[in-house]
Formats: structure tokens, C-alpha cells, sequence
């Protein structure tokens, strides 16, 4: 079955809110077996509303429109839907009723009249009660083509779907799509689809996809099955594969776990603490930690040390290593992570030392150097990146690293 999204608000199209919905939409359309092959935004505009849900309709079975179900004149979703599919609009009792208590609830003197809009209904559509707002969801079927509309705010359309419309679909949808993500940190896209390249190649049932962000590189393995444990059942084997070819790049297999979840787990798991020592990353790697529920248990300390003092003064750089070698070097990086260990007497302290920019950078030392150092059990470990991009991207590319080098480091000496 094939579903579309529309999202209808002229606020959209200017930039004016970020459209987490169709984003929420689409993961949950995944996972029901839809197939989505287009989605679109539309202002408020009647004409151009028209045309996009009789095209939506004429390629899709099921479209699912957010926005524009509110009470002002420019809030034309339900009536454009009815108008295109045929349908006329009658007042529902049950909707004015719950307009009625919604206000009551909010102790407003009276009732705005242009709210009574909301109580007008396509006549025959299905009505999806709103729990956290006014206006209703709605369901329009004809010609085995389906029209659902739902409220655009976020916290008045997620449970909506998720209890009401989630369940309809899943009665339409024979068959069912699970998923699972296997992550990786430490090789590129290019390299991970290298040493997976027979894999993907050769898929049908369940299929394979790389995509990458700053750092990472994740697997997507999908598959497509009449029973929930068909899918998982299809896809577990070809999880464990990429797993075996890819080692200790891969850091989870759980979609929603993050690189810095997957490092205070293992701390957790081997009764480790941990300190930062940071110079170009300022404490966005002691941040991305601390984030993490249960960091307290293992998170000792973190150090902003920006200047060449505040190195010498709380992590004991010497001052010889500076003047020989720089702040960014390799020397300076292993003298902060041992200082770190020494000063907060923890078992590890990763240590991030580079040139973000845009100034700064010498032909020797150019913008994007970064050194990265992890000292475990006695052993200090160093590496070196030179990063492209700008200096938000730089700083965001050395931080990944760091977690990585972090994380890599209690594997070798723990596991």
C-alpha cells in the first residue's frame, strides 16, 4: 500500500517552525509496511491545496494530511478534502460537545464563533477524537482511496496517530516492515559499503542502505514480512553478518541509542570513571556525556583549558612541551590526558587539543588539525585528524572522535 504525506501551513514554507512531523510520519509509516514515495508542502493557499490532494490521490492509496484543521479562514485543509473527494460538510454533535467542555475546561468566558468551524465535519468521515486539542482527526475513504487529516501541532498529533491511526492502518496493511540499525564509528561510508558490497548487491528480502552523518555511518537493514517475527526473524541474520565484518566499528545495533549512550554503558559495565581535558572543543565532549542519564556514576571531572596557562595550571602540560611544540601537537595532547588522569585520579581521561578557526591555521598547522589522546591503564594512545569544514563542523567531527577513541580504548584494555 501506497501512502503520501502533505503538510499543509504557509508557516512551513517560510522556514517559520521545523516540520518534525512528516519526519515522525514517515518512521511510522515505515514500520507499518507503507510504502512513501512523495511527500510535499503546500501553503494556505485553496487552489494550490486542491491540486496537490488530487494528485496526491491519483498516485497514492493513502494520504496523510497535517495542518490546517484549525478555526481561522485560512485553515482550508478539511474543507479542500471534502471538496475534492466529494464529500459535504454537516455539524457533529460529538465534536461541538467536546469544543463545548475544551473551553469550559479553560475557563473562557465564551466561545469565540469562528471555533464552531471545527465542529463542521465531512458527512460519513470516520472522526479521530483530539485528547489534547480541539480539532478532530478525521478519515475520509472513497473509491478505495483514503484521506486521513490530522491537527499539526506535535503534541496534539503524535498520540492521535499513534493510538488512532496507527491502528486503522495496520487492518489495511497486509504486511508488516521491521528494521534494525547497526552503527558505526571509525570507517567511512565508502569503506563500511566496501566490505558490505556482496550484501548489498545481491538483496531482495531483507534490503541494505548506508547513510552518514558527522562521523558516523549507519546500516539500515529492513525487511518485509506478513508477522512481526517473520521480519525480525529475516532480519537478524544479515545484522549479525555486517557485525562479524564490521568489528568494534560498530558501537549499537539499537537505532535510538547514541555513541555517547553506547560509552557510558561500557564505563558502566567495566566500573570505570572518566575525565575530559579540552582546548578547541571548549566542553562539548564533556556535554555530550553528561547528557547521558547516569553519567554522574561515571563522569569525574572535565577541563576547559583554552590557553597554554590553564594547561600548565590545572593539567600540568609542561611548559617546555609547549614552547617546543605547540599547543597542538601530539606531545601537548598526551601531556593533558595523563594530566587529567593524575588530577582527578580517574581511570581514563580523553584529551582534545586543536585549530577550529576560521584564523589560526599555518601551513604546518592548518585549520582542522586536531590531536586526540586517551590515557587507560598506563598507556596513552594519540591520534591525529585534520578535519574539513567550518569551525562548528570541525569541533562537532573532533568531539565524535574523541567518544570514539574513548570508547575503542576500554575495549582493548577491558574486554
Amino acid at each position: 500500500m501506497v501512502v503520501e504525506l502533505v503538510s499543509v501551513g504557509t508557516e512551513l514554507l517560510l522556514g517559520n517552525i521545523v516540520n518534525t512531523n512528516t519526519q515522525y510520519l514517515a518512521e511510522q509509516c515505515a514500520l507499518l509496511g507503507l510504502s512513501l514515495y512523495h511527500q510535499s508542502v503546500v501553503g494556505d493557499n485553496h487552489d494550490r491545496l486542491a491540486e496537490v490532494v488530487k494528485t496526491a490521490l491519483g498516485r497514492s492509496d493513502v494520504v496523510i494530511l497535517t495542518g490546517g484543521l484549525g478555526p481561522t479562514e485560512d485553515d482550508l485543509t478539511k474543507e479542500v478534502c471534502a471538496e475534492v473527494m466529494g464529500y459535504k460538510l454537516v455539524e457533529d454533535p460529538h465534536t461541538r460537545e467536546h469544543l463545548e467542555q475544551f473551553f469550559k475546561n479553560n475557563i473562557y468566558k465564551e466561545i469565540p464563533d469562528n471555533n464552531w468551524k471545527q465542529a463542521m465535519v465531512p458527512e460519513g468521515a470516520l472522526i479521530l477524537d483530539n485528547h489534547n486539542g480541539m480539532a478532530p482527526g478525521l478519515i475520509l475513504e472513497k473509491d478505495g482511496k483514503t484521506a486521513i487529516l490530522l491537527p499539526g501541532p506535535p503534541a496534539e498529533l503524535y498520540p492521535m496517530f499513534k493510538e488512532q491511526v496507527y491502528p486503522y492502518l495496520q487492518k489495511q496493511q497486509p504486511e508488516m516492515i521491521r528494521s534494525a540499525v547497526v552503527k558505526i564509528c571509525g570507517m567511512g561510508e565508502s569503506q563500511v559499503e566496501d566490505k558490505l558490497l556482496d550484501l548489498i548487491s545481491s538483496q531482495t528480502n531483507p534490503t541494505i542502505a548506508t547513510y552518514a552523518k558527522t562521523g558516523e555511518v549507519s546500516v539500515r537493514v529492513t525487511a518485509r514480512a506478513k508477522t512481526e517475527e517473520e521480519a525480525k526473524t529475516l532480519v537478524k541474520p544479515v545484522v549479525k553478518e555486517i557485525k562479524n565484518r564490521l568489528g568494534d566499528c560498530v558501537y549499537s545495533v539499537k537505532e535510538r541509542e547514541t555513541l555517547e549512550e553506547a560509552v557510558v554503558k561500557l564505563l558502566h559495565k567495566y566500573e570505570l570513571t572518566v575525565t575530559t581535558a579540552e582546548s578547541c572543543t571548549g566542553g562539548l565532549l564533556a556535554g555530550r556525556l553528561v547528557n547521558v542519564p547516569g553519567a554522574s556514576e561515571v563522569f569525574r571531572e572535565g577541563f576547559i583549558t583554552y590557553s597554554n596557562k590553564s594547561k600548565r595550571k590545572y593539567l600540568e602540560v609542561s611548559k617546555s612541551t609547549l614552547k617546543k611544540y605547540g599547543a597542538v601537537s601530539p606531545q601537548t595532547a598526551r601531556e593533558m590526558a595523563t594530566g587529567g588522569v593524575f588530577a582527578t585520579d580517574s581511570d581514563a581521561c580523553v584529551a582534545v587539543t586543536g585549530i577550529a578557526g576560521p584564523d589560526g591555521g599555518t601551513e604546518d598547522k592548518p585549520v582542522g588539525l586536531v590531536y586526540i589522546a586517551a590515557y587507560m591503564k598506563d598507556k596513552v594512545k594519540v591520534e591525529e585528524y585534520r578535519f574539513k569544514g567550518n569551525r562548528a563542523k570541525i569541533r562537532e567531527q573532533a568531539v565524535v572522535k574523541a567518544l570514539d577513541l574513548l570508547r575503542r580504548s576500554i575495549l582493548e584494555n577491558y574486554r
